[in-house]
């Protein structure tokens, strides 16, 4: 980093927030991260000032939501028999083509005054035709009940190696009075976008295989290498189901694109379908298991609560391609935040002798999210979908519950925002990891 370093992070958050604080080690317990650190001593910070200098607001960027149905007019922009649309954005509304009699009318000037009246009515009817037209467009364009299929114009379909997918039911009721089900997929930038309705009846691993090859053959893209999924209850059929297609299933919370799509089509679509049943419970939750024992190739020796400015987040972010470092980003555009910077994300520095292997065991984990859980005194790690390991334990005093209690505020401050810091040691100048995560609330499907 050129301007903030990791280490600048890490000292920041000791000396600014920290000034009386001591850190010492202790011997590894159970469910400490080895060599784990404890606090201790007398802190001068405060939950407030913590949730003040990390506040930012995170509202989920809905341009990138198409919702043309899969019947509406195919783009113009680009020749093709397939059913596209022109783009996300709706700034970049197709044109539709110049009708002809405008361009031959220009050149009748010296026709008889009748001939230009029959001319101008046939005009106005062929205009009066076409905007009945656009009028029963907008009208299959915004029926709940219809399908999607889109795929942006502007994107290579080679480059969209990585597939988002939901496997669910819905809560609305088919003509039978059962539960729709939904098959939603979606890449990360939501450059692509597919939906499709199934009755219960039909719920197998060949349904959806099907389906999922019926995206390539509709919008011409390839089969993706992998396919993330949040939903554990449905683990075996989509596993079997993309075992067959030769695609990677990975079980993994970290489709974000997909939960805050799925989070927007519940308040657009599904509350607006005939068939939608208010207060219907979702039939597959989400876990929340009990947290493990952390694995020991997962400990690290070090550890500290740290901030790190927004501007600085971004600098580690672009990093991660550029230095070839381990970790994960978000695709900050699309989910809207709001944020100086100069405002503080709140993270977690970890610091290991062996922070490359460290490191690299980890990126092979799905990272969630890290949460502080005060009444046991201990640091929650959370992979994959429903795996939870006790990262880490400290002692439990007032002081050290209201500093666990403020980063918690602070990353409910930052809508969820946090980061995961992976060092040699905390007054390194470099991260060896660096994943930016997200604690979002379960979908409301």
């Amino acid at each position: 980093m050129k301007d903030i370093s990791c280490r600048s992070f890490a000292l920041f958050f000791y000396y600014f927030f920290f000034p009386n604080l001591r850190w010492y080690s202790i011997p590894c317990q159970p469910t400490d991260m080895s060599g784990g650190f404890c606090l201790t001593g007398k802190s001068t910070m405060s939950i407030s000032s913590f949730h003040r200098a990390s506040m930012a607001t995170l509202s989920f960027n809905p341009t990138r939501i198409h919702h043309k149905a899969i019947s509406s007019v195919p783009s113009l922009s680009k020749p093709t028999n397939l059913l596209l649309s022109s783009s996300l954005n709706p700034s970049k509304t197709h044109q539709r083509p110049q009708l002809l009699h405008s361009s031959t009318m220009s050149t009748r000037l010296s026709v008889s005054t009748q001939e230009e009246e029959v001319e101008m009515g046939n005009y106005k009817e062929e205009e009066e035709e076409e905007e009945e037209e656009e009028e029963v467009e907008v009208e299959v364009e915004d029926d709940p009940t219809a399908e999607l299929s889109y795929l942006d114009p502007d994107t290579d379909p080679e480059s969209i190696v990585e597939w988002e997918m939901d496997f669910c039911s819905r809560p609305i009721l088919d003509a039978r009075r059962k539960k729709l089900w939904e098959l939603v997929v979606c890449d990360d930038s939501l450059s692509l976008q597919f939906t499709k309705y199934f009755p219960n009846n039909v719920i197998n691993s060949v349904t959806l295989k099907d389906a999922l090859v019926s995206i390539t053959e509709e919008l011409g893209v390839p089969l993706p290498k992998q396919i993330r999924f949040f939903r554990s209850q449905m683990q075996t059929i989509i596993t079997r189901a993309c075992r067959e297609l030769g695609i990677k299933p990975v079980p993994s919370k970290r489709c974000l694109s997909l939960l805050l799509w799925l989070e927007e089509r519940y308040e657009t679509v599904y509350t607006r379908h005939p068939g939608f049943q208010k207060g219907a419970a979702p039939l597959l939750t989400l876990d929340n298991p009990f947290a493990m024992e952390l694995p020991e190739n997962l400990y690290g020796e070090k550890w500290a609560f740290v901030q790190l400015p927004f501007s600085a987040v971004r600098e580690e972010i672009s990093s991660l391609r550029t230095r070839f470092v381990f970790g994960a980003s978000l695709d900050l555009d699309l989910l809207g935040i709001e944020v100086g910077d100069k405002a503080l994300i709140p993270g977690l520095a970890v610091a290991s002798s062996r922070a490359k292997p460290l490191a690299a065991w980890m990126d092979g984990l799905e990272v969630c999210a890290i949460e502080a859980d005060t009444s046991r005194a201990a640091l929650i790690l959370s992979v994959g979908i429903t795996t939870r390991y006790t990262y880490a334990t400290y002692k439990k005093t007032p002081v050290t519950t209201a500093e666990a209690e403020a980063w918690e505020a602070a990353k409910k401050a930052c809508g969820g925002l946090h980061f995961l810091a992976i060092q040699d040691d905390l007054d390194s100048d470099d991260c060896v990891g660096f994943w930016l995560l997200l604690d979002l609330p379960p979908p409301s499907v």
